[in-house]
């Protein structure tokens, strides 16, 4: 999970801490996104952390629940994408699962690994479906949900599908990764993927980002919805009472 971020935009609401522990409903924002995984059977979480790195560990520990949490940190800044190749020796699992950890988005993360392994793409990416897909960037894909390109903001609030920060991603894609330098996995590596295998796994689930002052202000609301019907899904399997 990237949790390094200096969350710049953010900082006129939130000072005082990383961006991935603001409060949100009274506690970090980052539990949220354990709880999807702890539901979602894993066990082990390797946490990328940068900035404010120390007080991300000593509030959240090495412990979440069932979850085992590691730390790879970098030192100097390494981009999305540097944070990912400088943890990848850390990882068991291959293909590997990583999420953002300023966002939250409704999606079936045991569905999303089943049709990863089905397909066998080089990376699978979830794309979510919002009103405003301006300010974020708009991914195109084909009828075969296969990734044909990233368009870059337009500041134009009208619909589209989005990187929602969640993949499954091989090792080796991974340690591909130039090692060195500051590398964005949005800008860089992403884009490289599409000739290589890239997949979009869509939902009409719910995303949410805390990246500004407005969507931290709106979190709490739409996070209380979305994990409502998260456990109310879960009930229906017999899983969360």
């Amino acid at each position: 999970m990237l949790v390094g971020g200096r969350g710049t935009r953010l900082a006129p609401a939130v000072h005082d801490r990383a961006k991935v522990v603001a409060d949100v409903g009274g506690r970090p924002f980052l539990t949220y996104l354990l709880d999807r995984l702890e539901a979602a059977d894993v066990a082990r979480v390797v946490l990328c952390t940068g900035y404010r790195g120390q007080e991300v560990r000593a509030l959240i520990g090495d412990r979440y629940g069932a979850l085992a949490l590691e730390y790879s940190h970098e030192d100097e800044i390494a981009g999305t994408g540097g944070a990912l190749r400088l943890a990848a020796d850390r990882f068991d699992a291959d293909p590997v699962l990583v999420l953002n950890g300023d966002s939250y988005c409704e999606v079936d993360l045991r569905e999303l690994w089943a049709r990863h392994q089905q397909r066998g793409p080089a990376a699978t990416m979830v794309v979510a479906e919002v009103p405003d897909a301006g300010r974020f960037g708009r991914v195109e894909m084909d009828a075969e949900h296969a990734v044909r390109a990233f368009r870059e903001k337009t500041g134009e609030p009208s619909p589209g599908w989005i990187n929602a920060g969640i993949y499954v991603v091989g090792r080796a894609q991974l340690r591909a990764i130039d090692t060195g330098r500051a590398v964005s996995l949005e800008s860089e590596v992403l884009p490289a993927w599409i000739a290589k295998g890239l997949d979009a796994f869509p939902t009409r689930g719910g995303f949410l980002d805390i990246g500004t002052p407005r969507s931290y202000a709106a979190a709490e609301e739409e996070l209380r919805a979305m994990t409502s019907r998260s456990n109310a899904s879960l009930r229906a399997y017999g899983v969360a009472s």
